[in-house]
């Protein structure tokens, strides 16, 4: 491109990762985690995935892994207590306009899935599609899973059965309000 003064300006084509894809939805939630503690509302937290350690060094007084592998797969993202009930959820996020890719959801997930709803405790998806973040039950979920041969769930059933979470300043995301609605009605 030329600029006044001759000056040109050349520009490159910048990579596009999708490994971080979800991190915003992630960062959001842990903020609004964070928020329900500080206030004594509950007791959510991010699942670390369990890794076994292989190689350490020592750099500047402080142990860095070096080699690591995965000791088991993780269940869903997130768990803890709300109201003296389990909790247990995961967050999902698609740039798919039309449907969520059930390729998204592995299936030691939906086990752990059916096992919480199984048990009477609380589980859920969040996911984030066209910019708006929904909370579909598992219950909700696991229904379409099991009646359903499409490999992915589309647009209009997330709009039809999930709820939307609204944003705000504090908390980012107030997925308890959700829980709320869907979960304790006629408390």
């Amino acid at each position: 491109m030329q600029y006044p003064n001759n000056i040109k300006k050349s520009y490159t084509k910048l990579e596009v990762s999708h490994s971080n894809r979800g991190m915003n939805l992630e960062n959001a939630i842990n903020l609004s985690n964070e928020y329900y503690l500080r206030v004594d509302r509950a007791l959510i937290y991010k699942k670390p995935t369990p890794i076994g350690v292989v190689d350490v060094s020592y750099k500047n007084h402080k142990k860095v892994i070096e080699k690591a592998y995965f000791k088991e797969q993780s269940t869903l993202d997130y768990n803890g207590l709300y109201k003296g009930k389990y909790i247990e959820f995961d967050a999902k996020e698609t740039l798919n306009k039309t449907s969520f890719p059930l390729s998204n959801i592995h299936e030691h997930q939906t086990v752990q899935i059916r096992n919480v709803i199984k048990h009477g405790g609380i589980v859920f998806l969040i996911i984030r599609m066209n910019n708006i973040n929904y909370l579909l039950t598992g219950e909700d979920y696991i229904a379409y899973i099991d009646n359903e041969t499409r490999k992915s769930i589309s647009y209009n059933y997330i709009r039809e059965k999930a709820h939307i979470i609204k944003e705000a300043y504090q908390p980012q995301l107030d997925y308890l309000k959700v829980v709320d609605e869907v979960y304790f009605k006629g408390e």
